[in-house]
This record gives C-alpha cells, structure tokens and sequence, in this order.
C-alpha cells in the first residue's frame, strides 16, 4: 500500500529532513507517526502526497511508483488519500454540506451521484443533522468532522491525518480517534501524525517514531515490533 525504500530529502545545506528512510504499510493498516517538530513528519506526509519530490529513494503507493507520475496525473493519484489537518481548512462562506460537496465537484461527479454520497458519509460521522450549518456555527471537534468526511467522500483507500486532534479539547480529540478507528474497520489505511502520546499509548497500534530525519523505532503497542 505505502512502501518507501531509502527515501531522503534535503531542502538546503545540512542535515536532511529525512534521511535514507525505508517504510512499509500494508493495505488496512492503523499506523501512529511520532516525533518532535523538526523530525521530517511533515516532510513524509508531503512526500507521500507528491507536494514534494525526494531527493533520493522511491516511494511506491498503491502500486503506483510516485517518480513515475507526470504532472498532470497528480490530481488524479491524490484522489485514493484524503487528508485532514489540524486547523481544517474548512471553506467559511460554505455549508457543512458544500463543504463536504465541494470535494467532489473537484473530482467531476455528477450531482446524482453527491446528493447520495454526501448525505452518506455526513452520517458516517455524525453530521447529517448539521448539513446546513457553517463552520462558525458549529464546534472544533465538529469542523474536523466535516473535514474528516471531506476526506472520505471520494472513498479515498489511505486517509492521512497530520495532528487531527491538535486544536481540540481532550473530549473532542478522543471523539475523532475514535472515528479513525471506525474508518479504519472498515477497510481505508489510516496513518496519524500526532504529538498526543496519551492517545497513542491508550490505542496501541502501531508507532513508527522518527527523530532528525531517521526512523528510530516501529512498534506494535499491542505486541512485537515490526520486521
């Protein structure tokens, strides 16, 4: 599903953000990444989104070597991962249903098609009686919601959360792991960048933890480390 094979990026002079980093993910997988700011978690989602391109080392995805994409293919690949950020990137002069809708006239789906998706996947995750609503009218751990199902609607296989629970109260932030844990039930790949060790110990997946660049450990909370 996600495989990176001695991957390094270097953005100038110096240490690089990542440093002959090697990966394997399998389809279905739950995967926390941790680490302290400076420690290329950043670097890596933006690798495996192709925003960036490494400076040495191959990224496969999907079955999809990521060198090989031209340009014009990008949007077409990015439609297997969904993201959700910390500040959710939430548009505020729309809906919570726009928002969600939004991602998929992006795609090209027909209108039939959103009406029945979008409905769906706001139910998923607990909204369908906000659809109306904006993002100023509704709490934190409801606008990651909304994000979280802008994320979902294209039935993306790998969702991406680079510190999903970061602006949100303790209560709020356990209500969204949960949600990713549901998500991943059911079937999509699910990889959490996170600074909350509490969550990650209490979830016991598995942790890959990086520091300077490098992949220090890769563990299996429940069990074993990883070969």
């Amino acid at each position: 599903m996600i495989k990176l094979e001695n991957v390094s990026k270097a953005y100038s002079a110096g240490i690089p953000a990542l440093n002959n980093v090697s990966l394997k993910i399998g389809a279905g997988e739950f995967v926390f990444v941790v680490g302290d700011s400076g420690s290329g978690k950043s670097t890596l989602i933006k690798l495996l989104l192709k925003e960036l391109e490494p400076t040495e080392g191959t990224i496969v995805i999907n079955n999809q070597k990521l060198g090989n994409i031209r340009h014009k293919d990008i949007p077409r690949f990015r439609r297997n991962i969904g993201v959700v950020f910390q500040d959710f990137r939430l548009l505020k002069d729309r809906n919570v249903y726009e928002n969600v809708a939004f991602a998929q006239r992006v795609v090209g789906t027909p209108v039939k098609t959103m009406r029945r998706k979008v409905p769906a996947v706001l139910s998923m995750v607990g909204l369908a009686a906000k659809y109306k609503s904006y993002p100023r009218e509704i709490s934190g751990g409801e606008q990651q919601r909304v994000a979280i199902a802008r994320a979902l609607v294209n039935e993306p296989k790998i969702l991406l959360a680079d510190e999903p629970t970061g602006n949100l109260d303790t209560h709020n932030a356990w209500e969204i792991m949960k949600l990713l844990e549901e998500i991943n039930r059911r079937g999509t790949t699910v990889l959490v960048v996170t600074h909350n060790l509490e969550i990650v110990k209490t979830m016991q997946k598995r942790v890959v933890a990086m520091k300077q660049g490098v992949i220090v450990g890769d563990e299996r909370l429940g069990g074993g480390y990883e070969d």
